[in-house]
């Protein structure tokens, strides 16, 4: 993927959004004809010349010290996630030593897979920084019903959000995940713009989905943090859970994990899942998306009233 392609989409879209109200610069009379800050003003509040920041915005940071960056940033009201998100596309930018490290290949150490298994209230599982499920706990396989299995993996979950039909059954808030999504693999494409895998796949998911296409062309970056999602079981119905992530420094993992409310209809619901699935060996039948019901089935598979 092109870097200066991406570095004159980011700054164009950062500034279209910014009024001059917000940037605290007066309100001058007139219809103006770009949306949010033209380019001299970006210029004037980064403290460079209008020349310099169009060269920038052309795509060009090859050079740009890490001061003007930051100014850059703070006249843009970035975020954090789009602070270094620039500064990834500026390291990007930097041309690479003719030998380039290749990158390892994230596995999942013996002593994750212990954790893993160890979490048996919480499900969890671990995943690559290009969205590949590596490993999951018996409760994350129960709660996946049907997507996730021991068989199934390694499973790519941005394949399964935009390729898949079934995710929009079981990620009851697809739009904003699917967002977040989205701004979480572009912001992995700017820390390694060199990574075969994810521009294949990123070129996958261009050509098969137009729901991931359009949010692409956003730029929009996220770190993906925490978030609580509302997710569809065929056997406990509807659920909200938090979904915390847990970085493994220098491995490139990260380990999921799902947890509910104290004393939550949702912590009831873990509970039943959990023992449902040491109790039973057989997979949980996918259930009819509609309607949805939030019916507990008891262990011994009579329905309670």
């Amino acid at each position: 993927m092109e870097n200066n392609n991406d570095v004159r989409e980011f700054l164009m879209s950062r500034r279209s959004r910014i009024t001059p109200a917000q940037a605290g610069l007066p309100a001058y009379g007139g219809t103006r004809r770009v949306a949010g800050l033209k380019r001299e003003e970006v210029a004037m509040l980064t403290g460079v010349s209008t020349e310099y920041y169009a060269r920038l915005e052309r795509g060009n940071l090859r050079g740009v010290s890490e001061s003007v960056l930051e100014s850059l940033a703070g006249a843009l009201h970035l975020d954090e996630a789009e602070r270094a998100h620039l500064l990834d596309l500026a390291k990007a930018a930097t041309p690479a030593p003719a030998s380039r490290t290749r990158r390892a290949r994230a596995e999942v150490r013996p002593s994750v897979q212990r954790i893993l298994a160890g979490m048996t209230g919480t499900p969890a599982y671990v995943r690559n920084s290009r969205m590949d499920v590596l490993a999951a706990n018996g409760l994350c396989f129960a709660l996946y019903a049907g997507i996730l299995s021991p068989e199934s993996l390694p499973l790519n979950l941005a394949r399964f959000m935009f390729l898949d039909p079934r995710s929009q059954e079981f990620f009851l808030e697809w739009d904003t995940i699917a967002d977040d999504l989205a701004a979480a693999l572009r912001a992995e494409t700017g820390r390694n713009p060199h990574d075969r895998a994810l521009n294949s796949l990123i070129g996958d998911l261009a050509t098969g989905s137009t729901e991931f296409s359009t949010r692409w062309a956003r730029h929009n970056v996220r770190f993906h943090r925490s978030a609580r999602k509302t997710l569809h079981n065929p056997l406990i119905g509807d659920i909200e859970l938090t979904g915390d992530s847990l970085e493994f420094p220098g491995t490139g993992l990260t380990l999921i994990a799902y947890t509910a409310e104290p004393e939550s209809h949702a912590q009831e619901q873990l509970d039943f899942l959990s023992s449902w699935s040491t109790t039973n060996k057989r997979p949980i039948e996918t259930a009819p998306a509609h309607p949805r019901t939030a019916a507990i089935i008891p262990p011994d598979g009579d329905s309670r009233d």
